[in-house]
């Protein structure tokens, strides 16, 4: 044991950097793998807690005042009921003048089912009829709190906020779905429509049950359906989409870590096969040999996934904004301690299986050394070789090159093992650039757009009009209205909507196909399409109350509003169906030195109540915590590069000792034979680069899209990084492996003819 620990011992010493290196990598890859299953818990757990704790309705029915939604109790697999709630469309003002769409519920008791948990104040109070409840989102965005009076614009009312409340409902965002008031009935004047809500004894039967509540009132009561699973998923968005990609770059660095400590355990062996022979012949036993690689190199992976655990609980929960509160949630919830525990020894055990596949080798290596032949860089040149050191090339390239290639198998594992952190810091950079095409670009991914303005019923169609086209920044001007759509099979709403003239089009980011101008042609989103497993071409039939509409789908646009469950057609092929439809709404394109909050401000004060202006959310915005995450992965996998890249080095300057009789024989100086060295680093990396760069593309463009597609929002949003971005990221990777084997190599070549001989026998 003694003599095993002195073996180990000797080996940190001559390799302190390495094992600096491997540490740190493995910590980078346990602590991406902790936050990528912080940030799963964190974006199912917060919304699963809040729907279990108000026994969430599964099924929320929105449906003309007129129906008699009191014959849903008898549905079988309905396990209660709550309401039906009388609703009304509002918009409310606060004090600072911050505006929101709201719809006003009145609800008489507090209910039992989606009952709505106070985090502020109280509940509805029937000696105070104008009182109020918010959801918490709403809140925050009126800047509002218990006490605080809200005024609906364009009328005298006012409102007292009483509470504010958490609703595993989906919540309020700006300019796409109203927030959500709780209200005494008396308060909500003039109902448009009531609301219901189904609990259901089995939840996985959600679908079949929307079908049979739709059935049973008619499709022309119903208006809009709204599920437990589109809410949860809503609430889940970005935070799952950061562990999914912290998961992935995580498994990546892994197995990226993995191969590169077999391969500097097998370049290690390689160049100690007189030592390890030594040591069996003294008296060690294979399975001693293997140990001393094996225990080695498992404290290093212990060192670092300990240190990378310790890290995360200490000051996980004080990194900034939805990682560290990730952290803070998955820290009390009830599987912390055991992921906590079992991903950093899966890493460990990962670590461990590929060291011991590369020690096994050490423990086969005879006791009797046997005598290695010369390198080929030195002896065996072939006649390319030969004829091109005759025309007075530089022996430093030629030779340089030779060596690379000299040995084939192992030349491409090595570059195989060096592309793969480079193809993962491609994909890495792939994520970066597409976040910055959403900001810089937003209309080419479907947000040609930046503000969008909804009017009530005290001012004209042609007078807010009149209002928007006079503004001096306003470029452009698409009317536009919405309603909601019952889907064939009557299981679930979509987004229909009317968006621009015939004369005045919707500029569209289409992803496939074409614009829609004809009659009823439209453009749908994938998340549309997913739902219908429908494609472009298709014709498809929904309903609108009453009224059926049939579009033809003749391009798929990329939609990241509403998961991509959107038919977008002209406002003309609307108003065939109704020919009293006026836009509800208006989307506006600015100047480019527009800045979107004067102008929203702006058009407020000109619409004196009467217009809602919001600013486009772009997705990009929700996306932020990515950019720390790509800078973290970037610095983790260049750790395990430089790894790789040190192995590799220390291999070469081994063969070329053993050349190094030969080379000053045939009269090479110093500095050749180091540019030997150097030259075949160069090029094995230059070789590494070319194919990291070239599949990392394809791969990273592939798997943005596909994440796309999965969301909804669609294929067709990747953007690959600049190719100036790619070429000095392949510069610096080859001039740094260069400039990294240059000193080895340097003092290789300065040694004694004496201790070549000894390196040779």
């Amino acid at each position: 044991m003694r003599a095993t620990l002195r073996w180990a011992h000797s080996d940190l010493r001559t390799h302190r950097g390495e094992a600096l290196f491997l540490v740190l990598a493995t910590a980078g890859v346990v602590v991406s793998l902790l936050l990528a299953t912080a940030l799963f818990g964190y974006a199912t757990n917060p919304w699963q807690r809040l729907f279990t704790q108000s026994r969430g309705a599964h099924v929320w029915l929105h449906t003309a005042d007129t129906a008699d939604a009191g014959r849903l109790n008898a549905l079988d697999g309905v396990a209660s009921v709550a309401g039906p709630y009388p609703t009304a469309p509002a918009t409310l003002a606060s004090g600072g003048g911050a505006r929101a769409s709201v719809e006003l519920r009145g609800t008489p008791d507090r209910p039992s089912v989606g009952r709505p948990l106070l985090t502020s104040g109280h509940w509805l109070d029937p000696e105070n009829p104008d009182g109020v409840v918010l959801e918490s989102r709403l809140a925050h965005a009126l800047l509002a709190g218990p006490g605080d009076t809200l005024t609906l614009p364009g009328t005298a009312r006012k409102l007292t906020v009483l509470g504010v409340a958490d609703s595993p409902e989906p919540r309020y965002r700006p300019g796409e779905r109203p927030g959500l008031v709780w209200a005494l009935p008396s308060a909500v004047h003039d109902p448009v429509g009531q609301v219901t809500g189904l609990r259901l004894a089995d939840p996985e039967d959600t679908d079949y049950m929307v079908q049979r509540a739709v059935t049973e009132l008619g499709a022309g009561a119903v208006t809009k359906v709204s599920t437990w699973t589109q809410a949860r998923a809503e609430e889940q968005g970005s935070d799952r989409l950061l562990g999914q990609v912290l998961g992935l770059f995580g498994l990546g660095a892994l197995i990226a870590a993995g191969l590169a400590v077999h391969g500097a355990i097998a370049t290690r062996i390689r160049g100690h096969l007189r030592d390890i022979s030594i040591l069996k012949a003294i008296g060690f036993t294979p399975g001693q040999v293997v140990r001393v690689y094996l225990l080695q190199h498992l404290a290093y992976a212990l060192l670092g996934a300990v240190s990378a655990a310790a890290l995360t609980e200490a000051l996980g929960n004080r990194l900034p904004g939805r990682l560290g509160d990730a952290v803070g949630v998955w820290q009390g919830l009830p599987g912390h301690a055991v992921a906590l525990f079992a991903v950093p020894v899966g890493a460990v055990l990962f670590i461990a299986a590929t060291t011991g596949l590369a020690a096994w080798r050490a423990g086969r290596v005879p006791p009797v050394p046997v005598p290695r032949r010369l390198s080929s860089a030195g002896g065996g040149l072939s006649r390319p070789v030969r004829r091109l050191l005759g025309v007075r090339l530089s022996p430093a390239l030629v030779l340089g090159w030779h060596t690379a290639f000299a040995r084939r198998p192992r030349t491409l594992a090595t570059v195989a093992r060096l592309a793969l952190p480079l193809l993962l810091i491609v994909v890495a950079l792939s994520a970066w650039s597409t976040i910055d095409r959403f900001q810089s670009h937003p209309e080419r991914i479907g947000l040609p757009t930046a503000l969008t303005v909804h009017t009530d019923s005290g001012i004209a169609a042609g007078e807010a009009r009149a209002i928007l086209d006079e503004d001096p920044q306003v470029a452009d001007v698409y009317p536009s209205a919405e309603v909601a759509a019952l889907v064939p099979g009557q299981t679930s709403t979509i987004a229909l909507r009317g968006l621009g003239t015939a004369d005045n089009p919707y500029p569209h980011a289409l992803a496939e196909g074409r614009a829609a101008r004809g009659p009823d042609e439209a453009v749908a989103g994938q998340g549309l399409l997913n739902l219908l497993d429908a494609k472009v071409g298709d014709w498809v039939r929904m309903t609108v109350g009453d009224d059926v509409q049939i579009l033809h789908i003749v391009g798929r646009s990329i939609e990241p509003e509403n998961a991509g469950r959107s038919i977008s057609t002209s406002l003309d092929t609307l108003r065939e169906n109704d020919p009293d439809l006026t836009p509800s709404r208006y989307e506006l394109r600015l100047d480019k030195d527009a800045e979107a909050s004067e102008v929203a401000a702006r058009l407020t004060e000109e619409g004196r109540g009467h217009l809602d202006v919001h600013t486009v959310p772009n997705p990009a915005d929700s996306l932020s915590p990515l950019r720390g995450v790509v800078i973290g992965v970037i610095t983790v996998l260049a750790l395990i590069g430089l790894i790789e890249l040190l192995t590799a080095i220390g291999g070469m300057v081994r063969e070329g000792e053993r050349d190094l009789l030969a080379l000053k024989a045939i009269g090479l100086s110093p500095r050749q034979i180091t540019g030997i060295t150097v030259t075949a680093t160069a090029v094995t990396a230059l070789g590494a680069v070319l194919v990291g760069t070239a599949l990392g593309s394809v791969l990273g463009r592939w798997l943005i899209d596909a994440q796309g597609s999965s969301s909804g929002v669609g294929a067709g949003i990747a953007s690959g990084p600049p190719a100036a971005i790619l070429l000095a990221l392949g510069a610096a990777a080859v001039a740094g492996a260069a400039a990294v084997a240059a000193v080895p190599a340097a003092r290789a070549a300065r040694h004694r003819l004496t201790d070549a001989l000894n390196t040779v026998a």
